[in-house]
Protein backbone atom coordinates (compact mmCIF):
# COMPACT_ATOMS: atom_id res chain seq x y z
CA UNK A 1 0.00 0.00 0.00
CA UNK A 2 1.01 3.49 -0.59
CA UNK A 3 0.39 6.96 0.78
CA UNK A 4 2.74 8.71 -1.50
CA UNK A 5 0.06 10.22 -3.77
CA UNK A 6 -2.61 11.31 -0.92
CA UNK A 7 0.36 12.29 1.48
CA UNK A 8 1.92 14.75 -1.75
CA UNK A 9 -1.12 15.68 -2.34
CA UNK A 10 -2.13 17.09 1.21
CA UNK A 11 1.32 18.94 1.13
CA UNK A 12 0.86 20.33 -2.12
CA UNK A 13 -3.04 21.97 -0.78
CA UNK A 14 -1.78 22.87 2.18
CA UNK A 15 0.88 25.49 0.25
CA UNK A 16 -1.96 26.78 -2.32
CA UNK A 17 -3.57 27.40 0.87
CA UNK A 18 -0.42 29.35 1.94
CA UNK A 19 -0.23 31.12 -1.25
CA UNK A 20 -3.69 31.99 -1.61
CA UNK A 21 -3.83 33.20 2.47
CA UNK A 22 -1.03 35.50 1.40
CA UNK A 23 -2.66 37.01 -1.11
CA UNK A 24 -5.65 37.45 1.03
CA UNK A 25 -3.53 39.09 3.67
CA UNK A 26 -2.23 41.59 1.41
CA UNK A 27 -5.16 42.62 -0.71
CA UNK A 28 -4.46 46.53 0.44
CA UNK A 29 -0.91 45.91 0.30
CA UNK A 30 0.07 49.03 -2.29
CA UNK A 31 1.71 47.59 -5.02
CA UNK A 32 1.51 44.15 -4.36
CA UNK A 33 1.35 41.46 -6.68
CA UNK A 34 -0.80 38.13 -6.03
CA UNK A 35 1.20 35.02 -6.42
CA UNK A 36 0.04 31.74 -8.06
CA UNK A 37 1.00 27.93 -7.09
CA UNK A 38 1.58 26.29 -9.93
CA UNK A 39 1.52 22.34 -9.58
CA UNK A 40 3.68 19.62 -11.71
CA UNK A 41 2.67 15.73 -11.21
CA UNK A 42 5.95 13.20 -9.96
CA UNK A 43 6.69 9.36 -11.47
CA UNK A 44 9.52 7.32 -10.25
CA UNK A 45 12.52 6.84 -12.60
CA UNK A 46 12.58 3.25 -14.12
CA UNK A 47 15.43 1.12 -15.65
CA UNK A 48 13.09 0.06 -18.46
CA UNK A 49 11.45 2.90 -19.15
CA UNK A 50 7.93 3.64 -18.76
CA UNK A 51 5.14 1.93 -19.53
CA UNK A 52 1.37 2.26 -20.08
CA UNK A 53 0.71 0.73 -16.80
CA UNK A 54 3.03 3.55 -14.61
CA UNK A 55 1.12 5.50 -12.15
CA UNK A 56 2.90 8.77 -10.90
CA UNK A 57 3.47 8.83 -7.15
CA UNK A 58 1.69 12.07 -6.24
CA UNK A 59 2.11 15.82 -7.27
CA UNK A 60 4.46 18.78 -6.16
CA UNK A 61 4.89 22.75 -6.30
CA UNK A 62 6.75 23.60 -9.19
CA UNK A 63 6.61 26.73 -8.86
CA UNK A 64 5.02 29.63 -7.06
CA UNK A 65 5.10 32.45 -9.80
CA UNK A 66 3.70 36.22 -9.26
CA UNK A 67 1.52 37.79 -11.71
CA UNK A 68 2.64 41.35 -12.59
CA UNK A 69 -0.47 42.26 -14.06
CA UNK A 70 -1.74 45.87 -13.59
CA UNK A 71 -3.67 46.96 -10.71
CA UNK A 72 -6.18 49.64 -10.35
CA UNK A 73 -4.96 53.58 -9.91
CA UNK A 74 -6.59 55.85 -7.29
CA UNK A 75 -6.08 58.65 -6.64
CA UNK A 76 -4.60 60.16 -3.46
CA UNK A 77 -4.09 64.04 -2.36
CA UNK A 78 -0.21 63.69 -1.79
CA UNK A 79 1.89 64.94 -4.88
CA UNK A 80 4.83 62.09 -4.04
CA UNK A 81 2.46 59.29 -4.44
CA UNK A 82 3.37 58.01 -8.08
CA UNK A 83 1.49 55.02 -9.72
CA UNK A 84 3.19 53.41 -13.08
CA UNK A 85 0.76 52.75 -14.95
CA UNK A 86 2.25 49.85 -17.29
CA UNK A 87 5.43 47.93 -16.73
CA UNK A 88 8.37 48.29 -14.95
CA UNK A 89 9.57 48.97 -11.54
CA UNK A 90 10.75 52.15 -9.07
CA UNK A 91 14.29 51.83 -8.80
CA UNK A 92 15.07 52.25 -4.95
CA UNK A 93 18.42 52.53 -3.12
CA UNK A 94 19.54 51.68 0.47
CA UNK A 95 23.00 52.50 1.22
CA UNK A 96 24.37 51.96 -2.28
CA UNK A 97 22.27 48.42 -2.14
CA UNK A 98 19.64 48.28 -5.52
CA UNK A 99 16.29 47.32 -5.05
CA UNK A 100 13.21 47.56 -6.95
CA UNK A 101 9.43 48.06 -6.27
CA UNK A 102 5.83 48.84 -7.61
CA UNK A 103 4.77 50.48 -4.26
CA UNK A 104 5.00 54.49 -4.66
CA UNK A 105 4.02 55.54 -1.52
CA UNK A 106 6.91 58.58 -1.49
CA UNK A 107 7.57 61.68 1.03
CA UNK A 108 10.91 64.01 0.90
CA UNK A 109 13.21 63.79 3.59
CA UNK A 110 14.70 66.50 5.84
CA UNK A 111 18.03 66.04 3.55
CA UNK A 112 15.84 66.45 0.61
CA UNK A 113 15.61 62.88 -0.66
CA UNK A 114 12.49 61.03 -2.16
CA UNK A 115 12.15 58.03 0.10
CA UNK A 116 9.62 55.57 1.21
CA UNK A 117 8.71 54.44 4.08
CA UNK A 118 11.82 52.49 5.33
CA UNK A 119 14.03 54.94 4.13
CA UNK A 120 14.81 53.95 0.79
CA UNK A 121 15.57 56.50 -1.76
CA UNK A 122 14.34 57.08 -4.98
CA UNK A 123 16.43 57.34 -8.24
CA UNK A 124 16.68 58.71 -11.36
CA UNK A 125 18.47 61.72 -13.82
CA UNK A 126 19.99 64.66 -11.69
CA UNK A 127 19.41 68.18 -13.31
CA UNK A 128 22.16 71.24 -13.28
CA UNK A 129 21.17 74.47 -11.62
CA UNK A 130 20.14 75.62 -14.84
CA UNK A 131 17.84 72.27 -15.47
CA UNK A 132 19.31 70.42 -17.87
CA UNK A 133 18.94 66.89 -17.49
CA UNK A 134 22.15 64.98 -16.57
CA UNK A 135 20.95 60.93 -18.14
CA UNK A 136 24.07 58.98 -17.20
CA UNK A 137 23.62 56.81 -14.78
CA UNK A 138 21.05 57.14 -12.10
CA UNK A 139 21.48 58.55 -8.61
CA UNK A 140 19.35 59.44 -5.38
CA UNK A 141 16.94 62.28 -6.59
CA UNK A 142 17.24 65.39 -4.28
CA UNK A 143 15.44 68.37 -4.50
CA UNK A 144 16.98 71.64 -4.69
CA UNK A 145 15.05 73.53 -2.59
CA UNK A 146 17.16 76.67 -2.78
CA UNK A 147 15.91 80.01 -4.51
CA UNK A 148 16.15 80.01 -8.18
CA UNK A 149 18.86 82.09 -9.56
CA UNK A 150 17.85 85.36 -10.81
CA UNK A 151 18.28 86.00 -14.94
CA UNK A 152 18.49 89.52 -16.23
CA UNK A 153 16.50 90.83 -18.83
CA UNK A 154 18.30 90.72 -22.08
CA UNK A 155 15.66 91.47 -24.88
CA UNK A 156 12.30 92.96 -25.04
CA UNK A 157 9.86 92.07 -27.75
CA UNK A 158 6.76 94.19 -28.21
CA UNK A 159 4.28 93.67 -31.02
CA UNK A 160 2.35 97.21 -31.46
CA UNK A 161 0.00 98.89 -33.56
CA UNK A 162 0.51 102.55 -34.06
CA UNK A 163 -1.92 105.17 -35.30
CA UNK A 164 -0.90 105.83 -39.24
CA UNK A 165 -3.71 108.90 -38.32
CA UNK A 166 -1.38 110.37 -36.01
CA UNK A 167 -0.03 113.80 -36.79
CA UNK A 168 3.76 113.95 -36.90
CA UNK A 169 5.77 115.94 -34.22
CA UNK A 170 9.27 116.85 -33.90
CA UNK A 171 11.61 114.30 -32.11
CA UNK A 172 13.58 117.31 -31.07
CA UNK A 173 10.88 118.71 -28.91
CA UNK A 174 10.18 114.58 -26.44
CA UNK A 175 9.87 115.14 -23.28
CA UNK A 176 8.73 112.03 -21.16
CA UNK A 177 7.21 114.26 -18.49
CA UNK A 178 5.35 116.21 -21.07
CA UNK A 179 2.67 113.77 -22.97
CA UNK A 180 1.96 116.06 -25.64
CA UNK A 181 5.61 115.35 -27.31
CA UNK A 182 4.95 112.10 -27.72
CA UNK A 183 1.82 110.29 -28.86
CA UNK A 184 2.06 106.48 -27.17
CA UNK A 185 4.02 104.79 -24.24
CA UNK A 186 4.27 101.42 -22.75
CA UNK A 187 5.60 100.07 -19.66
CA UNK A 188 7.59 96.83 -18.62
CA UNK A 189 9.36 95.44 -16.15
CA UNK A 190 12.91 94.17 -16.57
CA UNK A 191 15.59 92.86 -14.16
CA UNK A 192 18.74 93.64 -13.60
CA UNK A 193 21.59 90.25 -12.44
CA UNK A 194 20.49 90.48 -9.50
CA UNK A 195 16.66 89.70 -10.28
CA UNK A 196 16.09 93.63 -8.90
CA UNK A 197 13.10 95.00 -10.85
CA UNK A 198 12.91 98.12 -13.08
CA UNK A 199 10.68 100.05 -15.05
CA UNK A 200 11.19 100.24 -18.51
CA UNK A 201 9.05 102.50 -20.63
CA UNK A 202 8.69 103.07 -24.51
CA UNK A 203 7.61 106.10 -26.28
CA UNK A 204 6.37 106.26 -29.42
CA UNK A 205 6.72 109.76 -31.65
CA UNK A 206 6.09 110.15 -35.05
CA UNK A 207 7.86 112.43 -37.02
CA UNK A 208 7.28 111.84 -40.68
CA UNK A 209 5.12 109.90 -43.16
CA UNK A 210 5.40 106.07 -41.43
CA UNK A 211 8.19 107.37 -39.91
CA UNK A 212 8.42 106.49 -35.85
CA UNK A 213 10.92 107.24 -33.13
CA UNK A 214 11.17 105.35 -30.20
CA UNK A 215 12.58 106.67 -26.91
CA UNK A 216 13.04 104.92 -23.39
CA UNK A 217 13.61 105.45 -20.06
CA UNK A 218 14.22 103.51 -16.89
CA UNK A 219 13.14 104.39 -13.65
CA UNK A 220 12.61 107.65 -15.17
CA UNK A 221 15.79 108.22 -16.29
CA UNK A 222 16.94 108.25 -20.03
CA UNK A 223 18.83 105.67 -21.19
CA UNK A 224 20.22 108.19 -23.47
CA UNK A 225 20.94 111.93 -24.09
CA UNK A 226 17.87 113.59 -24.67
CA UNK A 227 16.35 113.65 -27.41
CA UNK A 228 18.41 110.64 -28.89
CA UNK A 229 16.00 108.00 -29.97
CA UNK A 230 17.08 104.22 -29.32
CA UNK A 231 15.46 103.29 -32.71
CA UNK A 232 13.74 104.61 -35.90
CA UNK A 233 10.87 102.53 -37.26
CA UNK A 234 10.23 103.55 -40.89
CA UNK A 235 6.68 101.78 -42.84
CA UNK A 236 6.22 101.02 -45.82
CA UNK A 237 2.61 101.86 -47.44
CA UNK A 238 1.48 98.49 -46.30
CA UNK A 239 2.01 99.01 -42.68
CA UNK A 240 3.81 96.02 -41.99
CA UNK A 241 7.61 94.73 -41.42
CA UNK A 242 8.96 98.21 -40.60
CA UNK A 243 12.84 99.22 -41.12
CA UNK A 244 14.03 99.58 -37.86
CA UNK A 245 17.67 102.00 -37.90
CA UNK A 246 19.66 100.59 -36.14
CA UNK A 247 18.94 96.89 -36.76
CA UNK A 248 18.89 96.23 -33.58
CA UNK A 249 18.60 98.85 -30.94
CA UNK A 250 19.15 98.48 -27.50
CA UNK A 251 18.75 100.38 -24.28
CA UNK A 252 21.87 100.63 -20.99
CA UNK A 253 21.12 101.80 -18.07
CA UNK A 254 23.31 101.67 -15.03
CA UNK A 255 21.80 100.15 -11.58
CA UNK A 256 22.75 101.46 -8.70
CA UNK A 257 22.00 98.19 -6.54
CA UNK A 258 25.12 96.38 -6.84
CA UNK A 259 24.16 94.53 -9.72
CA UNK A 260 26.25 94.44 -13.16
CA UNK A 261 26.23 98.09 -14.48
CA UNK A 262 25.83 98.89 -17.06
CA UNK A 263 23.29 96.24 -18.18
CA UNK A 264 21.98 95.83 -21.92
CA UNK A 265 19.25 94.72 -23.64
CA UNK A 266 17.87 94.58 -27.04
CA UNK A 267 14.74 95.78 -28.40
CA UNK A 268 12.67 94.00 -30.74
CA UNK A 269 9.52 95.83 -32.02
CA UNK A 270 10.16 94.08 -35.75
CA UNK A 271 6.72 92.56 -36.14
CA UNK A 272 4.88 95.82 -35.23
CA UNK A 273 2.32 97.45 -37.64
CA UNK A 274 1.13 101.15 -38.64
CA UNK A 275 -2.58 100.81 -39.65
CA UNK A 276 -5.62 103.54 -39.71
CA UNK A 277 -6.40 101.91 -36.19
CA UNK A 278 -6.14 103.40 -32.43
CA UNK A 279 -2.53 102.49 -31.26
CA UNK A 280 -2.81 99.34 -29.07
CA UNK A 281 -0.45 96.51 -27.18
CA UNK A 282 -0.72 93.09 -29.08
CA UNK A 283 2.66 91.50 -27.31
CA UNK A 284 4.87 92.99 -24.71
CA UNK A 285 7.45 90.87 -23.04
CA UNK A 286 10.84 90.55 -21.79
CA UNK A 287 13.06 87.41 -20.89
CA UNK A 288 14.37 87.83 -17.09
CA UNK A 289 13.14 87.20 -14.52
CA UNK A 290 14.15 87.94 -10.50
CA UNK A 291 14.77 85.33 -7.78
CA UNK A 292 11.98 82.83 -6.20
CA UNK A 293 11.39 80.43 -3.54
CA UNK A 294 9.94 76.58 -4.12
CA UNK A 295 6.79 76.75 -3.96
CA UNK A 296 5.90 73.09 -4.65
CA UNK A 297 6.55 70.74 -7.58
CA UNK A 298 4.73 67.97 -9.99
CA UNK A 299 5.75 64.75 -11.62
CA UNK A 300 5.05 64.46 -15.09
CA UNK A 301 3.80 61.18 -17.22
CA UNK A 302 7.56 60.81 -17.99
CA UNK A 303 8.79 61.49 -14.97
CA UNK A 304 10.36 64.57 -15.24
CA UNK A 305 10.08 66.63 -11.60
CA UNK A 306 9.43 70.29 -12.74
CA UNK A 307 9.87 72.81 -9.41
CA UNK A 308 7.02 75.88 -9.76
CA UNK A 309 8.39 78.80 -7.81
CA UNK A 310 7.17 81.88 -6.04
CA UNK A 311 8.48 84.21 -9.58
CA UNK A 312 5.93 82.11 -12.00
CA UNK A 313 8.62 80.33 -13.16
CA UNK A 314 9.43 76.30 -13.44
CA UNK A 315 12.54 74.69 -13.59
CA UNK A 316 13.34 70.91 -14.32
CA UNK A 317 14.46 69.43 -10.80
CA UNK A 318 15.07 65.58 -11.91
CA UNK A 319 13.56 62.86 -13.48
CA UNK A 320 12.24 59.24 -12.24
CA UNK A 321 13.71 56.60 -13.98
CA UNK A 322 11.89 52.96 -14.36
CA UNK A 323 13.70 49.78 -14.45
CA UNK A 324 12.28 46.31 -16.69
CA UNK A 325 13.35 42.94 -17.04
CA UNK A 326 13.71 40.32 -19.52
CA UNK A 327 12.31 37.77 -16.87
CA UNK A 328 9.99 39.35 -13.96
CA UNK A 329 9.33 36.35 -12.65
CA UNK A 330 12.96 35.75 -11.73
CA UNK A 331 12.73 38.54 -9.35
CA UNK A 332 14.10 37.41 -5.99
CA UNK A 333 11.43 38.67 -3.01
CA UNK A 334 12.94 40.68 -0.60
CA UNK A 335 9.94 41.76 1.33
CA UNK A 336 9.17 45.04 2.68
CA UNK A 337 7.41 45.73 -1.27
CA UNK A 338 10.66 44.89 -2.82
CA UNK A 339 12.25 42.69 -4.79
CA UNK A 340 15.74 42.27 -5.89
CA UNK A 341 17.88 41.56 -9.53
CA UNK A 342 18.65 37.70 -9.46
CA UNK A 343 20.36 35.41 -12.62
CA UNK A 344 16.96 34.75 -13.41
CA UNK A 345 16.11 37.88 -13.75
CA UNK A 346 18.28 39.43 -16.04
CA UNK A 347 19.95 42.67 -15.77
CA UNK A 348 17.99 45.50 -15.01
CA UNK A 349 17.04 47.67 -18.23
CA UNK A 350 16.63 51.48 -16.84
CA UNK A 351 15.03 54.04 -18.53
CA UNK A 352 12.51 57.04 -18.56
CA UNK A 353 9.34 56.03 -18.05
CA UNK A 354 6.94 55.85 -21.23
CA UNK A 355 10.35 54.40 -23.09
CA UNK A 356 11.03 50.82 -24.40
CA UNK A 357 8.32 49.40 -22.98
CA UNK A 358 8.14 50.76 -20.14
CA UNK A 359 4.76 52.41 -18.29
CA UNK A 360 4.20 56.02 -17.92
CA UNK A 361 3.58 57.47 -14.38
CA UNK A 362 0.81 59.58 -12.56
CA UNK A 363 1.40 61.60 -9.69
CA UNK A 364 -0.72 62.19 -6.88
CA UNK A 365 -1.95 58.13 -7.41
CA UNK A 366 -1.44 54.77 -6.38
CA UNK A 367 -1.54 51.30 -7.73
CA UNK A 368 -3.36 49.18 -5.40
CA UNK A 369 -2.93 45.66 -4.92
CA UNK A 370 -4.05 43.27 -8.44
CA UNK A 371 -5.27 40.68 -5.92
CA UNK A 372 -8.75 39.82 -6.53
CA UNK A 373 -10.33 39.23 -3.19
CA UNK A 374 -13.40 37.26 -4.43
CA UNK A 375 -11.43 34.97 -7.39
CA UNK A 376 -9.05 34.91 -4.18
CA UNK A 377 -12.02 33.23 -1.90
CA UNK A 378 -13.34 30.81 -4.54
CA UNK A 379 -9.42 29.81 -5.14
CA UNK A 380 -9.52 29.06 -1.12
CA UNK A 381 -12.80 26.95 -1.24
CA UNK A 382 -11.44 25.06 -3.81
CA UNK A 383 -8.07 23.94 -2.70
CA UNK A 384 -10.27 23.29 0.53
CA UNK A 385 -12.23 20.77 -1.38
CA UNK A 386 -8.89 19.56 -2.91
CA UNK A 387 -7.27 18.98 0.66
CA UNK A 388 -10.31 16.90 1.51
CA UNK A 389 -10.27 15.12 -1.44
CA UNK A 390 -6.59 13.76 -0.74
CA UNK A 391 -7.40 13.08 3.01
CA UNK A 392 -9.77 10.96 1.64
CA UNK A 393 -7.76 9.12 -0.30
CA UNK A 394 -4.65 8.42 2.65
CA UNK A 395 -8.78 7.32 4.69
CA UNK A 396 -9.36 5.01 2.06
CA UNK A 397 -5.62 3.58 1.77
CA UNK A 398 -6.20 3.17 5.20
CA UNK A 399 -9.39 1.05 5.01
CA UNK A 400 -7.83 -1.15 2.29
CA UNK A 401 -4.47 -1.94 4.95
CA UNK A 402 -6.81 -2.41 7.70
CA UNK A 403 -9.03 -5.16 5.97
CA UNK A 404 -5.14 -6.75 4.82
CA UNK A 405 -4.38 -6.70 8.38
CA UNK A 406 -7.79 -8.55 9.64
CA UNK A 407 -7.42 -11.33 6.87
CA UNK A 408 -6.95 -14.89 8.67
Amino acid sequence: MSFQQGLSGLNASSKNLEVIGNNVANASTIGFKLSRAEFADVYANSLTGTGASQIGIGTKISTVAQQFTQGNVTSTNNSLDIAINGGGFFRMSNNGTITYARNGQFQMDKDGYIVDSESKRLTGYTASATGVLSTGAPTELNINTSDLTPVASTEVTGLFNLDSTKTALTAAGFDPTDPATYHNSTALTVYDSLGNAHTLQNFFVKTGAGVWNVFNTVDGVSSTVLPAPSAVMTFTGTGVSPTTVPATPSVSFAPTTGATSPQAFTLDFSQSTQFGSAFSVNSLSQDGYTSGHLAGFNIGKDGTIVGRYTNGQSQTLGQVVLANFANPNGLQQLGGNAWGESASSGPALVSAPNSGGLGVLQSSALEESNVDLTAELVNMITAQRVYQANAQTIKTQDQILQTLVNLR
